[in-house]
């Protein structure tokens, strides 16, 4: 099964570092320099422009604003004319930084702005098999998670976990409702009094108009 830990966001300066959207509670390890990650295609973010559509990274997938000559829509070009850039299948990590409450990461090979704008939107995976479970049994890695089922205290159904959000004060089970929308739930022992792994569901006991806002 494959994680996702971080999506690309927008560059940051002129020599190829990018920001990352952190999707994991142990940024430190999983984004230390010399670290490989897998690359996966993800969604273009609704501001960003349109140029910044990154495409799968299979061969033949070509990112954003091809020049003409290409076959694949929306490709970025290389440095080199007529060399379309492709997002690698992995990405090495060179070096890695908290700035401003947002991590900021240097590729391996993504040298200039240009480039690290055509990876923007991708999502970087690692593969569940290499991911130690927590020694604490009050702690969950976020796949253990995400799909279980939400509950209240007394059998009533609220939804699903869709996704872990880390956010700086807590980290927040995105409760997706059965009706399509989405809540933001604390992840603290207040509120959620237990985990059920072995029943694939999560206890919740929300305050009252928690799951309205």
């Amino acid at each position: 099964m494959q994680l996702v830990v971080g999506r690309i966001g927008k560059p940051h300066g002129v020599r190829g570092e990018v920001t990352v959207e952190v999707r994991t509670d142990e940024p430190e390890a999983r984004f230390a320099p010399g670290t490989v990650l897998r690359t996966e295609p993800g969604a273009r973010p609704p501001s960003a422009p349109a140029h910044s559509t990154v495409l799968r990274t299979e061969p033949g997938a070509t990112p954003p604003s091809a020049p003409a000559h290409s076959t694949e829509p929306g490709a970025v070009p290389a440095d080199e004319p007529g060399v379309p850039f492709r997002v690698p299948a992995e990405l090495t990590i060179e070096e890695s930084r908290f700035h401003q409450g947002r991590m900021l990461i240097a590729f391996d090979g993504i040298l200039d702005r240009n480039t690290a704008e055509a990876l923007r939107g991708t999502l970087l995976v690692v593969d569940s098999a290499d991911v130690d479970p927590p020694d604490d049994p009050e702690e969950f890695h976020d796949h253990q998670l995400v799909g279980l089922a939400v509950v209240t205290p007394a059998g009533e159904r609220l939804g699903e976990v869709a996704r872990i959000d880390h956010a700086p004060s807590s980290d927040l089970l995105v409760l997706r409702r059965p009706e399509g929308r989405t809540a933001l739930i604390p992840f603290v022992r207040a509120i959620v009094p237990e985990v059920d792994l072995a029943g694939g569901r999560v206890i919740v006991d929300p305050p009252a108009g928690l799951l309205d806002l």
